[in-house]
């Protein structure tokens, strides 16, 4: 009985996650140097795929 609810938070988890995703793509156009840091940093604390997404959308070139 509380697998199924489970479930539905874990979708609903992901669902949230790939809209805010999609609206860090749509943000990385203008984004500036340092936008794009943070919008990094963002994505660490939002998902555990994070360094695959940053790779993927070149939020950083340079390593620290």
């Amino acid at each position: 009985m509380g697998g199924i609810s489970n479930r539905k938070k874990e979708i609903k988890r992901r669902r949230h996650r790939r809209q805010k995703v999609a609206k860090f793509q749509s943000r990385i156009k203008k984004a500036t140097t340092s936008e794009k840091l943070t919008m990094a940093g963002k994505l660490r604390k939002m998902t555990p795929g994070c360094e695959v997404l940053i790779s993927r959308l070149a939020l950083e070139e340079r390593k620290r």
